[in-house]
Order: C-alpha cells, then sequence, then structure tokens
C-alpha cells in the first residue's frame, strides 16, 4: 500500500548565518523504499523541478548545487509520489538537515538535528495536522442530515479555525521579520475574532466582512521576491479578486491596479500578476470581465510595460489586437452600429449579385453600381426604436440554434403579452437566404430578419461572433447591457433591467 503525506514543512536558520555559496539538502528518511527523488518549487501558480536525485540510498536523498537557492518554498517529491513535503529556505541558510520515517508517522517523526528553530516548527506543523484530523474525524462521525447538525459543524469549524489562528499569530510574533513568518501570515485569515452583534442579535456580518477586507493584505510586502514562491501566494490573489472584491469590473480593475502597483516594476512578480491576470481576464466565462482584459491591454502593454513577460513579442502583440477587438463590444459600451439586408430582399440581392461575390472588389463595384436600390433594403441597428434590443447572431444549421431560436420566441412573445417595449434583431451569419427565409416561414419568426447580404458588416470580427448562437442585449441607446448569454438569462435580466430603470425615475 502506498503512503501519501502531504505536508508544508518550512525551515528558516539562524539570522547571524554566514553567507554560503550553493546549497546542500539531506534528508534521511527510514524505511523509505522509493530510489528517485525530485526537488521542485513553486511560482506563483506552478510547480517546477530544480533538481533531481537520482540514487536514494538507505533513506537518504541529497540535493546539491553550485549557486545559491532562491528564497521560497522547495519541494522534494518521490518517484512514486508516495512522499511529497515542503521545506522552506530563505536569505540565512543553504544547508539543511532532516530525518523522519517514511509511512503514515512522517509527521510525527520530524526533526531536525542541526535547528531548535525547526523543531518548534514541526511542533506547529504536527498541531495543525493533529487539529485538523480530529475535525475532520467529529464531521465524518457526526454524519449530518440535519440543519441542526450543519449548524453544529458550522460552529465545530469556526471554533477549530480560531484556534488555529490563535497559535498563527503566536508563531508569527515569535519569528517576526522572518520569511517564514511571512509565508504563515500569507495562510492565515485576517478574521474578526470577536465582532459585536446586530440589532437581531446575531453577528454583524458587515462589520466582520469590512475587517476581513480591511486587514485582508495586512503586512504583506509585494516588494518581496519571494511572495510568490509559496503556494499560497496565487490562492490569496484569486480569493481576494473572486470572493472578497465587489464583482463589477470597474471596481476589479481598481483593485488589479493596486495590487499590480504595490510590486517592483519588472520584477518577476510584477510580470507574473500582469501575464496572469491578462490571460485570467481574456479567458474568463462571466459577462463584462473582458473589460478588464482590454484595461490591463491598454494600461501595460500597449505601454510597454509588460515588456519581457513573454519569450515571443508576437504575443504581445496578439493580446493587444485581441483586446482592442473586444474594447467596442465591452459591456458599457454603445454596440457598433450594424447596416443589414432585410431578409425578404434577398431574391433582389441575388439578381444583382451579391451573393456570387468572391472578393472585396467585385463587392465594392456591385455595392457603388447599385447604392440607391440597396439603400432601400438596409435595416440599420441604430434604427430600431426600443427600450431593448434582443441582438442574436445565428446560423440555420447550427444544431444549437435550432434549439435555441424557438425558445427566444416563446421569450419574445411573453414579453409582448406583457407590453414591455422589445425588439429582436436577428442576424444570420451566413449568407443563403433561401435558407434563412424557409426557416423564417416555418418558425413563423417575426423577428427583425436581417443578413449580411451586402458584405459591408464583418460581423463575426465586429461582435466577435466564433460561434453561434451570440445574443446581446441592448438599451434604447444601443448601450450593452449584457453579452454573450443564454436564451434562458434574457427574461431575468431585462426584467431586472425594467425593475432597475423604473427605481430611477
Amino acid at each position: 500500500m502506498v503512503n501519501k503525506v502531504y505536508l508544508f514543512l518550512f525551515f528558516s536558520f539562524g539570522l547571524f548565518s554566514n553567507a554560503q555559496n550553493g546549497y546542500d539538502i539531506s534528508i534521511t528518511i527510514k524505511n523509505c523504499p522509493d530510489t528517485l527523488a525530485y526537488l521542485t518549487f513553486y511560482q506563483y501558480d506552478k510547480t517546477l523541478i530544480k533538481d533531481t536525485c537520482n540514487t536514494i540510498k538507505n533513506g537518504k536523498i541529497v540535493f546539491k548545487g553550485a549557486s545559491n537557492l532562491e528564497k521560497g518554498i522547495y519541494s522534494v517529491v518521490s518517484q512514486q509520489k508516495s512522499i511529497y513535503f515542503d521545506f522552506f529556505i530563505d536569505d540565512t541558510t543553504q544547508k539543511i538537515e532532516i530525518e523522519t520515517e517514511y509511512g503514515p508517522e512522517l509527521v510525527k517523526k520530524l526533526n531536525s538535528p542541526t535547528s531548535k528553530r525547526e523543531n518548534d516548527f514541526f511542533e506547529y506543523i504536527k498541531y495543525i495536522n493533529k487539529e485538523g484530523s480530529a475535525f475532520q474525524m467529529w464531521k465524518q462521525n457526526l454524519n449530518a442530515k440535519t440543519k441542526k447538525d450543519s449548524l453544529q459543524i458550522f460552529e465545530k469549524q469556526k471554533e477549530f479555525e480560531q484556534k488555529i489562528q490563535i497559535v498563527e499569530e503566536e508563531f508569527i510574533a515569535k519569528n517576526k521579520g522572518s520569511y517564514i513568518a511571512d509565508v504563515i501570515n500569507l495562510k492565515m485569515e485576517k478574521t474578526f475574532k470577536n465582532p459585536p452583534k446586530a440589532s437581531n442579535g446575531r453577528t454583524d456580518s458587515i462589520i466582520a466582512f469590512n475587517y476581513y477586507k480591511k486587514h485582508f493584505w495586512d503586512d504583506v510586502n509585494f516588494k518581496d521576491e519571494g511572495i510568490y514562491k509559496n503556494p499560497f501566494f496565487h490562492i490569496k490573489i484569486k480569493k481576494y479578486l473572486e470572493s472578497v472584491v465587489y464583482p463589477h469590473p470597474d471596481t476589479l480593475i481598481v483593485e488589479v491596479d493596486r495590487i499590480i502597483g504595490q510590486t517592483i516594476p519588472g520584477s518577476l512578480l510584477h510580470k507574473l500578476l500582469i501575464g496572469n491576470l491578462t490571460y485570467s481576464y481574456e479567458s474568463s466565462k462571466k459577462m463584462g470581465f473582458d473589460k478588464v482584459f482590454v484595461h490591463l491591454s491598454d494600461k501595460y502593454f500597449k505601454t510597454g510595460k509588460a515588456k519581457g513577460i513573454y519569450n515571443d513579442d508576437s504575443v504581445i502583440e496578439k493580446i493587444i489586437k485581441r483586446a482592442d477587438k473586444l474594447k467596442p463590444i465591452t459591456v458599457g459600451s454603445i454596440a457598433p452600429d450594424l447596416s443589414m439586408i432585410d431578409v425578404k430582399n434577398g431574391p433582389k440581392l441575388k439578381q444583382l449579385g451579391f451573393e456570387k461575390a468572391n472578393t472585396s472588389e467585385e463587392v465594392t463595384k456591385l455595392f457603388y453600381d447599385n447604392t440607391i436600390a440597396l439603400n432601400k433594403m438596409f435595416i440599420k441597428l441604430n434604427d430600431v426604436k426600443a427600450a431593448y434590443t434582443i441582438l442574436i447572431f445565428w446560423d440555420v444549421d447550427c444544431g444549437h440554434c435550432q434549439k435555441e431560436i424557438p425558445i427566444l420566441l416563446d421569450v419574445y412573445h411573453n414579453f409582448l403579452k406583457e407590453k414591455t417595449d422589445v425588439k429582436v434583431y436577428s442576424v444570420y451569419t451566413m449568407f443563403d437566404s433561401e435558407k434563412y427565409q424557409k426557416y423564417i416561414d416555418e418558425h413563423k419568426l417575426d423577428f427583425i430578419n436581417v443578413y449580411d447580404a451586402s458584405h459591408l458588416n464583418n460581423v463575426i470580427e465586429k461582435y466577435d461572433v466564433y460561434s453561434t448562437p451570440v445574443i446581446y442585449i441592448l438599451d434604447k441607446d444601443k448601450r450593452i447591457k449584457a453579452k454573450r448569454i443564454g436564451v434562458d438569462q434574457i427574461k431575468p435580466i431585462i426584467t431586472a433591467l425594467v425593475k432597475e430603470s423604473k427605481l430611477k425615475l
């Protein structure tokens, strides 16, 4: 049976150690069956390999190098991953000795023959593991089934967290000024121990949350390069931006800039934060968060502040190009106008030859040769008069569209029954007007049914339509209020917008 042990071990030697050249890490694990081990290190949200011990003899794992290790948390991972634990390197030492025993007793047997501080820290680790195991065992034995059981678990967990907080505060105070204290400080939650009661006699959750947010980054030094070389920093960043900060793009932009602004420009941490946050918001599925991505591109990539983040400068060019494409269609922006052809005029367009045009030159010539006739066929998005416009891009042959369009039709008719001023600007993304018209007739789509028969709009690029259907909701001024939503979200979003507009009156 393979015994897996996952543990955070931190090592920090005396503040007055002499400067050393190179590292020497010696770990003895009694009864260790593995034959190969890796020395790895944390770098923001990744774990990278630093060194390899190709031969483990009599449980002895040795890592040596000519250059000093940078301060941070490093891990020993055996080939079979039956052993996995972390240790701490700071500015004061590059030499470490550890002794323990393979198996379930690994934590209890941890010992450093060379440092009292290490053994003090091992006591902290043992306490955390002991209390955590006891809580989990109690929770498992309770086998919660009722609301009363859930409340009991909540209270017990709160008690457990408060005990850990006290121990961690004591440990930080004892090791104040050391890297080990900084790492534990990152791990620790800054909660209000005894928050006041609200008028209903319960804990005032608002005061407790405000305290938590205000003290979230207490004593965290963003100028220390060792800050991101542990497993807690990127988790703390993620938690702050996803669970603590108000989830609105404008608020996030302020907070992201504030965090990046605390780092040293050009430092690896500075680059890692910009790169990771840019990717996070560019790929976010949360509506409107692409606005943060656009901001990061404008402030850091276009200005050259992101230089050096990537080995290939073409990546920066692609980010800027992508952000510039999204900028006009972020939530809150005025939707780009569209000059589309009413599908009823499809036969006329076909006679003029637009459906057979293959080049931009052919389209341009046809347009100028038939300008007067074409002007009578257009229905512009900006000319649609409605309190709310549902703008949808779809394809007759798209399987998902075939499921969503009938539902949208029902939603639209319900709005009409409720006398909500809504119109649907339905854009067919292909050019087969006969197929489009046939579908409209069969399903009785009483939308504003248009398509880009004159090839003037390039909706794929203009509205980032890389799959269908794509749905936007616009207000009376054609300002984007929602984007890339499902049909099931249309009703609640417009209902909320109507309610909001009435409150403003």
